[in-house]
């Protein structure tokens, strides 16, 4: 079926529908809605509208207004998935397949009617280009359980989310172009804002979260007008819109990229790209390169500079990394982790700075090759980003930075990428590629109940567990999280400071 098609499907199985005393109702902007109860007692209500369906005449646009229904919209079931190459093998999803009409998320509300909830906003990483948020690991029952109102939001991927180019800067009311995904992340964010009431959730303590992208995007919506006072608090999962992960580049820069990707498209006008099948766009796009960009309008300036400046978001923020973010390979590719080798590697990357950071990740045999070559490689992806989006947060925020390292190994392969993701929210039972033992559930009760204190208080200070302290000084005091969540000053301190003052900033 072609997206279109799936999206017309999906429409017409989602028309009013009969509610039964036991179904919850619900109204929300464009009509009531009508979701199940699981046994938990968890209510729920999957693939809700928060914006237009981005096709047609919408497409490369900021997310419009929901188009209004009647009767009462079935909820039981996730909206399809926003446009996407399969990937990501760890990625399973709930959804019916791909459409480009894919603007929904789905929220978990406990099964009280209590006002006033603290609310848990997630957004999926995936690189941007794919992800959803009808996923098993992102399942928000477990935290509803908390008491807490949790939503996971769909938004815009790929060429399809991030296209900038002059002819879209030229009609757009901001005189900007790019950034769809991000816009639509701010729509959901207004959306939960003007409806989470009722849901039980308060409109007033909205806490952002997300992993990867997700943490990209949460660092994006702490730093941009658009956002920056919508939220009372955010949790960054390995990742920051800071170099050297993925630093927003200018908005030429983007609308360069976007007429390159024109021109091999045939130097086709907008009406001619937006007539384009989704399924044409999303093969010919393989390969091209579309940035989020400082476009004038969701992004101003370097998000560096916004948080330097203070100019960002002033919530508590949560935000770390993993020990394992990227392997020993990241730095020398199929090579045998020898001292000569990796020496000569660094020196490829760092040049004349590289007996600096070879001091700093020093690769004497090669077990230190492969520990030093985790950390830089760790670094390079996420780490140092995150870790200086701590440092500046703390250094000109005016409300606690807290900061963790996660070290727990699932499975055999470390603390990789993404692995924290089913331990913090309560999810390990809905992966079933690994064998989970008692520690893996104390590690996950554990950063469950850190995480639930800070979106419910603005401080992950959890009964029987070790006191988290801000992370405001120079002291850089982290909470390593593993089977016994432990206080330190970790040694990646100083090598982070270092490269940090190679990419020019300060190191303090």
């Amino acid at each position: 079926m072609t997206p279109g098609r799936l999206g017309l499907a999906l429409a017409l199985a989602a028309a009013a529908r009969p509610a039964s005393a036991q179904t919850p109702v619900v109204r929300v902007t464009g009509g009531r809605v009508a979701g199940v109860v699981v046994p938990s007692g968890i209510r729920e209500f999957r693939g809700l509208p928060f914006a237009a369906s981005p096709v047609g005449s919408l497409r490369w646009r900021a997310p419009q207004p929901v188009v209004p229904w009647t009767g009462v919209k079935d909820a039981s079931r996730f909206g399809p998935r926003c446009v996407q190459a399969r990937i990501f093998s760890d990625m399973e999803f709930r959804s019916p397949g791909d459409s480009e009409d894919c603007l929904t998320l789905n929220v978990w509300a406990p099964p009280h009617r209590a006002a006033r909830l603290p609310v848990l906003l997630y957004f999926f990483g995936g690189g941007y280009v794919a992800g959803d948020a009808s996923e098993f690991r992102y399942d928000g029952e477990a935290m509803a359980r908390r008491g807490i109102v949790v939503v996971t939001a769909n938004y815009r991927l790929g060429v399809f989310g991030f296209l900038a180019h002059p002819a879209l800067t030229a009609e757009s009311p901001h005189r900007s172009s790019g950034n769809y995904g991000l816009l639509d992340q701010v729509a959901a964010l207004r959306w939960v804002r003007d409806n989470v009431a009722a849901f039980g959730g308060d409109p007033a303590r909205i806490t952002i979260a997300g992993e990867s992208a997700g943490s990209i995007s949460v660092n994006a919506l702490m730093v941009s007008p658009l956002s920056r006072r919508l939220i009372a608090g955010a949790i960054g999962e390995s990742g920051g819109l800071i170099n050297p992960t993925i630093p927003p580049v200018s908005l030429d820069s983007a609308e360069q990229d976007g007429v390159a990707f024109a021109r091999e498209m045939g130097d086709s006008s907008l009406a001619a790209l937006r007539a384009l099948p989704a399924a044409t766009l999303l093969e010919r796009s393989a390969g091209h390169r579309f940035p989020i960009d400082r476009d004038g309008w969701a992004l101003t300036e370097l998000p560096e500079s916004t948080l330097a400046g203070g100019r960002q978001a002033h919530v508590p923020l949560l935000v770390g990394w993993n020990a394992k973010e990227s392997g020993w390979q990241g730095i020398l590719g199929d090579s045998a982790p020898t001292p000569g080798r990796y020496a000569a590697a660094v020196r490829r990357l760092y040049g004349a700075d590289a007996d600096a950071v070879l001091r700093a990740f020093p690769g004497g045999d090669s077990n230190q090759v492969m520990e030093s070559g985790t950390l830089l490689a760790s670094a390079r992806f996420t780490a140092l980003s995150t870790w200086t989006w701590a440092r500046l947060a703390g250094r000109t925020g005016e409300r606690p930075v807290y900061v963790y390292h996660y070290t727990r190994s699932r499975g055999d392969g470390g603390a990789v990428h993404s692995a924290e993701i089913e331990y913090a929210l309560g999810n390990l039972g809905t992966n079933h590629v690994y064998r989970w033992t008692a520690d893996d559930s104390a590690v996950s009760a554990a950063m469950q109940a850190y995480f639930a204190a800070f979106i419910k208080t603005g401080r992950p200070a959890a009964r029987g567990l070790p006191v988290w302290p801000a992370n405001n000084t120079d002291s850089m005091p982290v909470m390593t999280l593993d089977v016994r969540p432990r206080v330190a000053r970790p040694a990646f301190a100083g090598p982070f400071a270092l490269l940090d003052s190679l990419l020019g900033r300060p190191t303090h």
